[in-house]
Order: structure tokens, then C-alpha cells, then sequence
């Protein structure tokens, strides 16, 4: 097994400015040309967070620019490649909204989940809404309606996803080099090379000729790039 790389190799915390003028050598032996992210404090609270190629550089010239004064200790954590640096400083600016910074951090491709969040909030209100008003039935007043189970139309039975779906949406599936498509419908059922699957085994039995456990078998993307099994889905549903 491949060992992890680490993002920080080496850290400074909470050291005193005057170090970068009192003792610069000691200071830039270690941060010259070395890349990271870094942390300006005043009074020992956070005031400024960057990030830099030449962390050195940038500490001595925060020295001379327009945050000149405003802070007195500097932590900085050197890491090994850039791959994540400036998300990495996008969510540090985010958490800690520093006083020194204008600008909030962006992330690459992260969606906001929030507009997502709204709409299942409101759909889950309008079904216990629509719930309560059909507790009562048409004849008698205060008679329990029987609750309406949805089915699919193609196989009059109850499709596996419905209790867990709010909205169609995409899954796939890799079998012996092959990558097979299909479409979660709103009313649960999967619609695969143009016919209708009541649940995922079927659907997947469909796309590789034997029975296979399709809640494994097929994946969904549960946040942009993160491709996760179905299970993972019927699992967090159950726990709401």
C-alpha cells in the first residue's frame, strides 16, 4: 500500500515579526523558495491569510506594503505541491474571515449545496402538508384515507428507489472496461438503453447479463466528481 503523501511538511506557528529583521538568515533558511500557506496575527488574533511560492519573500515584503503595522506574529506551513493550494487557502479565508482580507475565497468546483438543501426542505414540507390534508377521506369526516403508494407504470410494483429519490438524476456503472449510463427517474425507476428497470439489480442484470447487486453495482455523483454507490444514498436516507 502506497504511503500518503503529506499536504504540510513543515510548520512555524505564532513566531514574532521582529525575527524577520533581527534574524532574517534563520527565518529564510528554512522559508525561502519553499511554497505554503501563511497567517499574520495581531494581538494573537488572526488578521491575514495568504498564500506563496516564496513564502520568505512575501512575509518581508508584508513588511513594507499596505499591511504594513497591522500585525506582530506570523505562522507559516510549508507543503509539497500546488495541486490544492489555493482551495486550501479559499476555505481557510471562508472559515476564519480574516479582518485583513477583501476578498472571500472561491473554490474550483465545489457546488453550493444550499439551493439543493431549499428545495428537499420544501419538498419534504409540501409532502407532510399534502399528508395531513389526506388523512382525511372523502366520505366520512375524520376517516383515515388509505396512503397512496407510488408505483411504476411499467411494472405496477413499487420501484426500490422511490422512498429515496426527490428528483431524476444520473448514475453509472464499470464493468470489464466498459462504462454503462442510466437515468434514475423522479418516481424512482431507471431508465437504461430505452427500457424501464424497477430497481437497480435489474437495471444492472440489464447492463452486464447476470444478476448483480445493484445498489454496489451503480453509483451516483453525490457532490460534482464524487462518484459514490447507491447504497451510500439509501443509507444516508435512512438515517434521516
Amino acid at each position: 500500500m502506497a504511503r500518503r503523501k503529506p499536504l504540510v511538511t513543515l510548520h512555524l506557528e505564532n513566531i514574532s515579526g521582529k525575527m524577520l529583521t533581527n534574524s532574517w538568515d534563520l527565518i529564510a533558511a528554512h522559508t525561502e523558495h519553499r511554497q505554503g500557506v501563511y497567517a499574520l496575527y495581531r494581538k494573537r488574533k488572526l488578521h491575514y491569510v495568504g498564500l506563496a511560492t516564496n513564502l520568505a519573500g512575501r512575509l518581508k515584503s508584508h513588511r513594507r506594503d499596505h499591511l504594513k503595522g497591522s500585525w506582530d506574529h506570523f505562522s507559516v506551513y510549508l507543503t509539497i505541491g500546488d495541486e490544492h493550494m489555493r482551495e486550501l487557502e479559499a476555505l481557510l479565508l471562508r472559515i476564519t474571515k480574516p479582518s485583513g482580507n477583501k476578498v472571500t475565497g472561491r473554490f474550483a468546483k465545489s457546488q453550493d449545496l444550499k439551493p439543493r438543501l431549499r428545495q428537499q426542505y420544501r419538498a419534504r414540507k409540501k409532502r407532510e402538508e399534502d399528508e395531513d390534508f389526506d388523512g382525511l377521506g372523502p366520505g366520512k369526516r375524520g376517516e383515515p384515507r388509505r396512503k397512496v403508494v407510488r408505483k411504476s407504470k411499467a411494472t405496477g410494483r413499487r420501484p426500490k428507489l422511490a422512498p429515496y429519490v426527490d428528483k431524476a438524476f444520473n448514475i453509472k456503472a464499470r464493468a470489464k472496461g466498459k462504462t454503462h449510463r442510466a437515468r434514475v427517474r423522479w418516481d424512482g425507476t431507471i431508465r437504461f438503453l430505452g427500457e424501464v428497470y424497477n430497481s437497480p439489480s435489474l437495471a444492472g442484470k440489464a447492463a452486464i447479463k447476470r444478476m448483480v447487486n445493484g445498489w454496489t453495482f451503480w453509483k451516483y455523483e453525490r457532490s460534482p466528481g464524487d462518484w459514490v454507490p447507491l447504497e451510500e444514498l439509501r443509507r444516508h436516507r435512512r438515517q434521516r
